[in-house]
Parts: C-alpha cells; structure tokens; sequence
C-alpha cells in the first residue's frame, strides 16, 4: 500500500499469477501521484524471439513508466508511454528481434493526479474505472482487441494450449497488431502510444480509481458476477484480493483457464 496523503493517494495493489509455479506476466505499481497497471502478452514459443520474456518487458515498462511520472510532471501521458516503450524496445534491441510480431508487447492502464485533475491512459484491454460521488462510475477500456479477436476465440478454444494449431491461431490473430484497422499495444513501435484512450476529470467529482488487468476484469466483463458499482462496493469492503477470489472460483466452476489477475485501487484523492 503506498499513501501519499494530502498531495497524493492511498493505493491498495494486488496482483495473482495464473497459476501456482507459473510466472507472473502483470505488472502494477505507483508514486505518490501516480498508479500504472501493466499486462504483458506473449504465446509459447516467444524465447525464441526474446531472451528477455513477456514478465521482464512488462516490468520494464512499468518501472519505466513510473519514473518517467516522476520526473516527467509537464508530459503528457501519452508522450511518457511513448518514452517509455522507446526505453525499453533500446533495452534490448540488440539482443532480440523486437519487430517480430510475438515479441512480448503489453496492455496499459495509468492515471496522475495533476493539476486539480486526474488524469488517465488506457491501452489495449486493461481497464480503468473512476468512481465518482454523484453518478455511476466511469468506465474506460480500449474495446478493438476483444472485437478483432472473436472469430479467433473458438478455433483457439479448439486448439491444444501451446500446440503448432495453437501458435499458428494467435500469430494470425497478432498480425493485427498495431496495425492500421487493427488493435493497438505497447510492444516495439512508440507510436502506438498515439493509439491511447485518453481523458481527464476534476479530482473534486472523484471519490476513487481502480486500474484492473483483463483477467481481474473478467468479474463483469466474462463471468458477470457484478456490474462497475458492484466491483467498487466489493473492494470498499473487501478489497482487491476479494475481487480476485471471485474470479478464480468462477474460472474453475467454468473450466476457464486462468489468467494472471492485478487490481490497483486508488482512494483518497488528493491534490497533487
């Protein structure tokens, strides 16, 4: 938990791999005056491309991102993603093929208190949402991933994990990958930064933000186990790690694979 108290914000973090034994590919953290959520994508097969692995780039990026906001007040959120995926695609250009189309690539999710405002980013299919006082809450989340996709979902459900059928489905479903018409990630290419959903709203009409990787999200968006206000009660009460406990009974009452899950919740809002 990190508080920032009068010039910053109380941020409550939890973050769950897939599985026991298995790496965790999501990445959240936060400054004072800033939270960064980052889910890393990669298939079977990436070590081939990039010694690194989707785990090293998405904290890369994360910690990249969380200085950059640091030091980098006058920026804009688009233009410190764009920096910070620079920074890490240098990392390791000459080590790995980072235009490959598997390179490990990431969603983004971020906010900053700045200015009487707080301000957020949303790339690829993380979520955002800001609880306001008066209203329901407001939802953000970058919806052309999950749209391109769904042809691609059953032939994958069809497929053994981490057979060639496999491999070959998620390499055609990548090559719409920043992408004119397609869907857009953190990966090699800072211009997708660009790409962003951005915006911005009065810290006064806020009572809290909360920052979730697509596998915590799936409370709603999959298994509808509750809709965004429902979310915001659960962790009032209960916390992040309540959140994701409900999504690991329902993926195994539905014999749906896991996915790593991260929640970063922001309360006490103050000027930054």
């Amino acid at each position: 938990m990190i508080d920032g108290g009068r010039r910053g914000m109380r941020v409550t973090m939890t973050s769950a791999a897939a599985r026991a034994g298995r790496v965790n590919e999501d990445f959240t953290g936060a400054v004072p005056t800033a939270a960064v959520l980052i889910d890393g994508a990669g298939i079977p097969g990436i070590e081939s491309i990039c010694r690194h692995g989707v785990a090293w780039y998405a904290n890369r990026l994360g910690g990249s991102l969380l200085s950059l906001l640091s030091l980098e007040r006058d920026r804009s959120l688009s233009e410190l993603l764009a920096e910070a995926i620079k920074q890490v695609t240098d990392d390791h250009r000459d080590t790995c093929d980072v235009a490959d189309p598997i390179s490990p690539s990431a969603t983004v999710a971020m906010l900053r208190l700045s200015g009487g405002l707080i301000e957020h980013l949303v790339l690829g299919d993380s979520v955002l949402v800001l609880d306001r006082a008066d209203g329901g809450p407001l939802v953000f989340s970058d919806p052309r991933e999950v749209i391109i996709s769904r042809p691609y979902r059953s032939a994958l459900e069809a497929a053994a994990e981490g057979s060639d059928e496999y491999r070959r489905i998620l390499r055609d479903l990548r090559a719409n990958r920043n992408q004119p018409g397609g869907f857009w990630v953190a990966k090699d290419d800072p211009r997708a930064a660009d790409e962003a959903i951005t915006g911005s709203c009065p810290i006064s009409e806020l009572t809290g933000a909360v920052l979730l990787s697509n596998g915590a999200s799936r409370i709603v968006d999959r298994f509808r186990l509750a809709d965004w206000p429902g979310v915001l009660a659960i962790l009032e009460s209960s916390g992040p790690a309540e959140i994701i406990h409900r999504v690991r009974q329902a993926e195994a009452r539905h014999a749906v694979a896991a996915d790593d899950a991260t929640i970063a919740h922001c309360t006490d809002l103050g000027e930054a």
